[in-house]
């Protein structure tokens, strides 16, 4: 299980853009690691760091100028996952080639024995592993118990590797452009499930192909879930959410929307947000509110994509609905000539 320092999720933990010049600061940059570092290639060392832990989740990124050797253990429970995202050369992790297409694991408990390349820099998740396994169960109908196993310390799939690298360089950009979105509860859930779904893509292997639902059991499971969305519409609830309290797994849920709305939930889903983002908008304190807290509160924790979505949907940015709050002056129609 992940340890208590890491799991008090109404008081993220954040480090970000932390430099280093000595290996033995680098080492203890990652928490409850218990890493050791030894330098390999000859030179001053200079180093970057940043952490962002959240409820059962820890992202970091690393990069150094020489060649090092790492060992330590991540904590018991845990399951890490990583990918390169700069590399001057292979390098060698747990007995396997390691190059830019591969995706790195290692389990809780499981001996970190990694040599790097001169140049490099790396992002990584470490999870609750029994957490992962919940969400495959409930939102993906799939019980990793075989799978994390057998798990390889690595795998090399240059689509899954530029996947898992796009999804977490984009979280931490996120992230480290706006830290405080992790002040919101509905920004740590909707980021926990989307590593956790990012994650099983990238690792599990396919389930077997299961028996589709009728036509009519897939009408029910749409109005079921578009009730759902009413429902909870405030909070605001997610896909994995609907998997869970439906007990459909995402595939089914896509079949089924897709087949009876031609969209998928996803979309479904964003637009419904989209609307309360905009409602929220139109009422704002003009005091307190701002476009980042709102679009936080509504689920969106990309706000350049936030921004983008919502000007598709309505012909304006989100500052503009705002900076009409603010002043009423601008509800009025222009005068008449």
């Amino acid at each position: 299980m992940i340890t208590q320092a890491l799991a008090q999720a109404n008081a993220p933990f954040i480090k970000h853009l932390h430099e280093t010049g000595d290996i033995d600061e680098h080492a203890a940059c990652l928490r409850e690691w218990g890493q050791r570092y030894d330098q390999l290639s000859a030179g001053t060392f200079g180093g970057t760091f940043e952490e962002f832990c959240f409820g059962n989740v820890q992202i970091f990124r690393e990069e150094a100028n020489q060649s090092i050797h790492e060992s330590g253990m991540p904590w018991q429970g845990s399951l890490v996952v990583g990918v390169a995202t700069s590399l001057d050369n292979n390098g060698w992790f747990c007995g396997e080639d390691f190059s830019y297409d591969s995706i790195i694991t290692l389990k809780g408990g499981e001996a970190l024995d990694f040599r790097t390349p001169r140049r490099h820099e790396l992002v990584a998740a470490t999870i609750d592993i029994n957490k992962l396994n919940d969400y495959a169960l409930q939102v993906e109908h799939r019980d990793l118990g075989i799978e994390l196993k057998n798990l390889c310390p690595i795998a090399n799939s240059a689509e899954h590797a530029a996947k898992l690298r796009s999804f977490l360089v984009t979280v931490l950009a996120s992230l480290r452009a706006t830290p405080q979105m992790l002040a919101h509860e509905q920004i740590r859930k909707a980021l926990e499930q989307a590593v956790y779904a990012t994650i099983l893509e990238s690792i599990a292997s396919a389930p077997e192909p299961r028996q589709t639902p009728s036509s009519r059991a897939r009408r029910i499971i749409v109005e079921r879930a578009r009730t759902l969305m009413h429902e909870h519409i405030d909070e605001p609830i997610s896909v994995a959410d609907l998997c869970i309290q439906l007990r459909v797994s995402r595939r089914t849920l896509q079949y089924s929307f897709q087949d009876v709305l031609d969209m998928n939930p996803v979309k479904f889903l964003r637009a419904l947000r989209l609307n309360g983002a905009r409602r929220a908008l139109k009422q704002a304190d003009p005091q307190h509110d701002t476009v980042a807290d709102i679009a936080a509160r509504w689920g969106f924790w990309h706000l350049s994509h936030f921004a983008a979505d919502y000007r598709e949907m309505f012909a304006e940015l989100p500052s503009d609905t705002l900076r009409r709050a603010r002043d009423p002056a601008l509800l009025l129609p222009p005068p008449a000539r």
